[in-house]
């Protein structure tokens, strides 16, 4: 069978483990998503390089971050659809083309509204890529070997998301902050040329009935006029111009929600929403994310500006809170298991509030042993406490067949959640134009900045204390247990993507998926 016939599979059997196929399978989805993973934590290291090299204020920095998650936030679920539709490894490898494309432009960006544009795009090929990667894993390999074909794709990308800032940072210093997005192009080639040897083709049509362009076009309309009037109230003040963007935002927003509502084949089923512990827990995912991406968006800045660290040195800083995310959170899914959700989403962001609390300690001459490294590994120690107990309560909070959306609901939350914190938060710390730049007015704002982003995920766990039930759908208080809790979670972006985010039932054999 070929790409031609859009209603099978190409792929004559299930890939088992160990086999060359399985190899090659795995390399292709790990290296795709890990241009991704790399991309997401390589630029908040490169803010004040290629601020001090573009002349970026600070809404350049907050466009050149959010002109990505805007896309992939607005296009996620739209990308595991037509990964769905059209066939996954199509999609991936498109994805994955369109990404290299937007490196490339972005390396070569001579401003910075080209660069968020830019940005912009690559976030649109992030959108197609990974909701597809997990795909063709759940639907390329034996039933019997998919936990462990996903458990390796989840620790392998997690090693990814760890070695980026450092990776970044050494480009930085050697080289330029241009090549955190050059070095894109021969890794997206490689993978490009491995997908359409290795990964056999997959596509379930009858599970996408219809696109939901309506409500995609209405999302990533109104989270722009949204986001363009925060990051805009706080350089201008509340102009005429951006109170009307924010009013258009709201009321594009609102016209999102009522086209879900409506429509037949909606990209957002609020129907999930009748769950009280789905909606709980992605409350307490908007919180929790929110603080996480104002964090992330300062820190690495103050780390370089202020207390004097190389771009090397910043991101090396980082890395205790990745290994302890690797390290913990499948235990952390095995705790929620045994004692429910509730205890770790309401004691895991209220450690992550302490170690927010002791960054505010990072000023000029700050010792790393001293002052970084003890805030780091608490506010690490109370992420991962979080990440894969939430994760499961999204997926335990519904009926099987709905697990796929509802992780990639969730995960449009989180980004939402860190498009928007991203966008308000320097006028809510008291941080505009260059100010980034004077280490005096930077520490004052990061203060007020991480005070701000402890108060959102001490919210969180305040949300999960009040609304978060041990006793789940229906009194079952046992469906936590039926969820792969214990495999690796490297969550600092956004909660894992499911494999079945578009729609897949989970059960669905691979042979199903070719029918």
């Amino acid at each position: 069978m070929t790409d031609a016939d859009p209603d099978a599979a190409t792929a004559d059997a299930p890939i088992r483990w160990g086999s060359a196929a399985a190899r090659g399978v795995l390399f292709a989805t790990v290296a795709g998503s890990g241009l991704v993973f790399l991309d997401v934590t390589t630029v908040n290291v490169a803010l004040p390089a290629l601020g001090e090299d573009l002349g970026a204020d600070v809404s350049g920095l907050q466009w050149t971050l959010n002109g990505y998650t805007l896309a992939l936030a607005a296009l996620i679920l739209l990308g595991g659809a037509l990964a769905d539709r059209f066939g996954r490894r199509r999609m991936f490898r498109l994805g994955v083309a369109w990404f290299a494309g937007a490196s490339l432009l972005c390396g070569l960006a001579p401003n910075v509204p080209a660069l968020a544009a830019f940005r912009a795009l690559q976030g649109v090929g992030a959108a197609l890529l990974t909701p597809a990667s997990l795909a063709i894993l759940q639907s390329s390999f034996a039933p019997a070997d998919r936990a462990r074909a996903v458990g390796a794709w989840s620790g392998l990308t997690g090693i990814a998301a760890a070695v980026g800032p450092v990776v970044g940072g050494w480009l930085i210093d050697t080289l330029s902050w241009r090549w955190i997005f050059l070095v894109n192009l021969p890794v997206a080639l490689l993978v490009h040329v491995v997908a359409a040897r290795a990964v056999p083709e997959t596509r379930r049509p009858a599970a996408v009935p219809g696109f939901d362009v309506a409500g995609a076009a209405l999302a990533a309309a109104g989270l722009s006029s949204t986001t363009w009037a925060l990051i805009t109230v706080g350089e201008q003040g509340a102009s005429t111009a951006v109170v009307a963007a924010g009013v258009l935002g709201a009321a594009l927003l609102a016209g999102f929600l009522l086209v879900e509502h409506r429509s037949a084949h909606p990209m957002l089923p609020l129907r999930l929403f009748r769950s009280r512990q789905f909606t709980a827990a992605n409350l307490v995912t908007f919180a929790v994310y929110a603080g996480i991406s104002a964090t992330f968006f300062l820190l690495v800045v103050q780390l370089q500006q202020v207390a004097g660290y190389s771009a090397l040195a910043a991101g090396t800083a980082l890395l205790p809170i990745t290994a302890l995310l690797l390290v913990l959170s499948p235990r952390a899914g095995a705790l929620a298991e045994r004692v429910g959700p509730r205890l770790p989403l309401t004691v895991g962001p209220l450690v992550m509030a302490a170690g927010l609390l002791l960054l505010r300690r990072i000023e000029a001459g700050a010792g790393y042993i001293e002052t970084v490294l003890p805030a780091v590994t608490v506010f690490g120690l109370g992420l991962a406490g979080v990440v894969a107990p939430l994760t499961a309560t999204v997926l335990a909070a519904v009926d099987d067949d709905h697990s796929g959306v509802a992780s990639g609901v969730n995960n449009a939350v989180a980004r939402s959640a860190g498009l928007l914190a991203v966008a308000v938060l320097p006028a809510v710390a008291g941080l505009s134009g260059d100010a980034y730049r004077d280490p005096t007015a930077l520490t004052a704002s990061f203060g007020n900045a991480m005070t701000v982003s402890a108060v959102l995920v001490g919210a969180g766990g305040a949300l999960a204390a009040l609304l978060v039930s041990d006793r789940l759908r229906d009194g079952d208080v046992a469906r936590l247990r039926r969820r792969p809790s214990r495999q690796r979670h490297c969550a600092v972006d956004a909660p894992p993507v499911q494999p079945q985010l578009a729609g897949t039932p989970p059960n669905a054999t691979a042979e199903e998926d070719q029918r």
